[in-house]
Formats: C-alpha cells, sequence, structure tokens
C-alpha cells in the first residue's frame, strides 16, 4: 500500500514538472516574440537597407539575351554501305585506320565536345575577333545597336586592352580566361528521346547572341567536314599503297571497296555545307531578355534582410541577458 501510494506520488511530481516545462517553454516563446516586437524598429532598418540594396543591384544589372537554335544530326550518306563494310571486314579497316562504323548519331555527340573544347573555342575566338565582345562587354545601347564596353577593361576608340591585373595575367586576356567564360555563356545539349540538339548563346547584346550561334553551327559543320575528309584522303593514301604492293584478288577486292568508301566520304563533305547539323529551327534576334529575374533578385534582399534583423535583435538580447546574469 505504501508503495502504490509512493508511486502516485511520484508520477504528479513528474506530471507537475512536465506541466511546468512546457509553462516554461511558452513563457520563453512569449518572450522570444516579445524581443522581437521591442526591436522591431531595428528589424525594419535592416530590411529596409537591404531591400534598397537589393533594388539598386537589380537596377544596374544589364539584361542578358539568349539566342538558340535547334538542329538535327545529319544522316550520313552511305552509311548503309559502311555498315556492311564494317560487319565483313571491319578487322581489316581497323588495321589501315580506315572509320566503317559510328551513327550520324555517335559523330553529333563527338561534334558537340569537339564544340566545348579548348582549341575550338579558341580558333573561334581568335578567327571571328570576338575577344572585346566576349571579355569587356558591359551593356548594349538599343538606339544604336552597339556594344558598350567597361572603360576599366578596353578602350575601344583605341582597340587597346586596359584593365588592371597581377601577373601571370596581361592587360589583354589570355585563352584560358576567353574560355573560361565563353563556356559559361554557351549551352549545347542532346535531347535524348528525340536526339535533337540545341546550341545557345547568351550575350548582353542580342545581335551579337544571334550571330555568334550561326557561327558556331557553320565552324563546327567546317571542322567537323575537314577532320573527316584529312582522315579519308590518309586512309586513302595507305589503300592505295596496299593495293601496289599486293596480288591477292580477294584482298584487293576488298581494298578497292574501302577506297571507294573514302572517296564517297569525301565527295559528300565537299557538296554539303551542313555535314554534321542541318539547321531545324534557326536562331533568331531576341526580343525579350533571359535574364536576370529583378523581381526575385528584390523579394530575396527583402527576406534577406528580414531575416538577419531578426537575429541580430536576437543575438543582442541574449547578450545582454547573459551579461546581467553574470553581474547578479
Amino acid at each position: 500500500m505504501n508503495n502504490n501510494q509512493a508511486n502516485i506520488k511520484e508520477n504528479n511530481e513528474y506530471v507537475q514538472s512536465h506541466n511546468n516545462n512546457i509553462a516554461d517553454d511558452e513563457i520563453d516563446l512569449r518572450e522570444l516574440f516579445a524581443v522581437i516586437w521591442q526591436g522591431k524598429w531595428l528589424i525594419i532598418a535592416i530590411t529596409t537597407l537591404f531591400a534598397v540594396a537589393s533594388v539598386v543591384y537589380a537596377i544596374n544589372q544589364p539584361n542578358i539575351y539568349k539566342s538558340e537554335a535547334l538542329l538535327a544530326p545529319a544522316e550520313q550518306e552511305g552509311s548503309g554501305g559502311l555498315a556492311g563494310l564494317a560487319g565483313q571486314f571491319g578487322g581489316l579497316a581497323s588495321l589501315a585506320g580506315v572509320n566503317l562504323g559510328g551513327g550520324s548519331s555517335n559523330k553529333a555527340q563527338l561534334a558537340i565536345e569537339v564544340l566545348k573544347s579548348r582549341q575550338f573555342t579558341s580558333d573561334f575566338i581568335q578567327k571571328h575577333n570576338i575577344l572585346p565582345d566576349l571579355m569587356a562587354a558591359k551593356t548594349w545601347d538599343m538606339q544604336t545597336n552597339t556594344v558598350v564596353y567597361n572603360n576599366e577593361i578596353y578602350d575601344a576608340q583605341n582597340n587597346k586592352w586596359v584593365r588592371e591585373v597581377d601577373a601571370p595575367f596581361k592587360p589583354k586576356p589570355s585563352m584560358q580566361e576567353a574560355y573560361k567564360e565563353f563556356s559559361e555563356i554557351l549551352s549545347a545539349s542532346t535531347d535524348k528521346e528525340s536526339g535533337m540538339v540545341k546550341i545557345a548563346i547568351d550575350h548582353v547584346s542580342p545581335y551579337v547572341a544571334q550571330q555568334w550561334v550561326e557561327w558556331l553551327i557553320q565552324d563546327i559543320n567546317k571542322t567537323m567536314k575537314q577532320r573527316d575528309v584529312l582522315e579519308a584522303l590518309k586512309s586513302t593514301d595507305f589503300l592505295t599503297q596496299q593495293l601496289e604492293q599486293t596480288k591477292i584478288a580477294d584482298i584487293r577486292a576488298v581494298l578497292y571497296k574501302l577506297v571507294e568508301e573514302q572517296t564517297k566520304t569525301i565527295m559528300f563533305a565537299k557538296v554539303r555545307d551542313e555535314y554534321v547539323f542541318k539547321t531545324i529551327d534557326p536562331a533568331i534576334i531576341s526580343e525579350k531578355k533571359h535574364k536576370p529575374s529583378r523581381a526575385i533578385i528584390c523579394i530575396i534582399g527583402l527576406l534577406l534582410g528580414g531575416f538577419l534583423g531578426g537575429v541580430v535583435v536576437l543575438i543582442r538580447y541574449f547578450i545582454k541577458l547573459e551579461s546581467t546574469t553574470v553581474t547578479e
């Protein structure tokens, strides 16, 4: 009997202690809200400061325009014959350095990787002389349709780079710097379901963005064409030498077929401009900006200011409370 009364007493004490803790928590929450309410003017001031700063930042951001082209991998003529030869004479062709495999999808994927490579990007920038528009463009003048350059980086009147940098960098940006910047504004992707390829450029000028996309398509088609023609010519030279050295009729017949396929590759490359990619939807001059989203920037600044304002108020309160406790 005494044990039961003791257990009941302990349970009552536990419940009462638990209720007191809940009450203390409620008091703490009320006190917390009271502290925030007392520091509302500081929170409002910090929030206002961040809101104004975000608005100023958003206004000063230049409009970025996006130009995009939709491409389809070009069908490789003669691929049926190549596939047949690959099944029959693939071993001999590989020894000769002749490429009988690889359909249009593989060639298109290779072209995309070449497009993103350092060598192609460097050649593209130097060929079209776009380094100032890439590295020093500040904004775009819609009235005159001209790119406005950053005077601290590039002197357009004297065609001179004036940026101040530390060694090993120079006033004129290197191709490594240009490649990094170009990679950030270039987008090249393949749709896994349809196989279609999208190439896009972001720039402060919609005209520059559209022009660069067109140049990229032309140059990648030309580059891949030159690579295949060079490979086919080398393979043809090798096969011709083998024909002169062998007298076996069956081997000569195989070599003649391989030479014929390489001749077809050279012929199709020279007569077709859209060698790897066919343009389905060409790049256009965008009338609407792609970014930045100034409204989102302002909203984020407002929320961040309110959050930091509340944190500052609470930190000040707890520091004051701790110092008071230590004094007592």
